[in-house]
């Protein structure tokens, strides 16, 4: 059998500009929420929720906002930030759903970030209960397929 040979380049391809309006890829992370979900944190802490938030958990840093805000695929994260200590009087977690527990546990781990798998009450389903940098009470759980 002989070797495929190409044909010399002309070099006269030029792309062609499409108009179409872009569709951008929504990031793989759904807060579990029906509205923008607003967290405080005390100031000087962006570079720990940056590395938390966008490489842990994938979410996207939303720079056309002021403030730290994270973009998530249906909503933004708003972290509020506060001198001094932050005083919560709630202990609500944070839901966050993504595409794979593993690799975030996996994730977690190599960064040292305490957490604890449970499991929920519907069969099969695990989430992760831990603090973000913040102090701010997170639940990480998997998007499972429907059958």
């Amino acid at each position: 059998m002989d070797p495929l040979e190409l044909a010399p380049s002309t070099g006269t391809f030029e792309p062609v500009h499409d108009p179409r309006p872009q569709v951008f890829v929504p990031p793989p992370v759904k807060l579990v929420a029906v509205d923008d979900v607003r967290l405080s944190a005390t100031a000087g802490l962006e570079r720990e929720l940056d590395a938390f938030y966008v490489d842990i958990l994938e979410f996207e840093r939303d720079e056309k906002e002021a403030g730290i805000v994270y973009r998530a695929e249906n909503f933004r994260l708003r972290i509020e930030q506060m001198e001094g200590m932050v005083e919560r009087d709630d202990f609500r977690f944070t839901g966050i759903e993504i595409k794979s527990l593993d690799i975030v546990s996996r994730r977690l781990r190599e960064a040292e970030i305490e957490f604890t798998r449970e499991r929920n009450l519907i069969a099969g389903q695990e989430r992760l209960s831990l603090r973000d940098p913040a102090g701010n009470w997170v639940h990480i759980s998997q998007v499972r397929p429907l059958f």
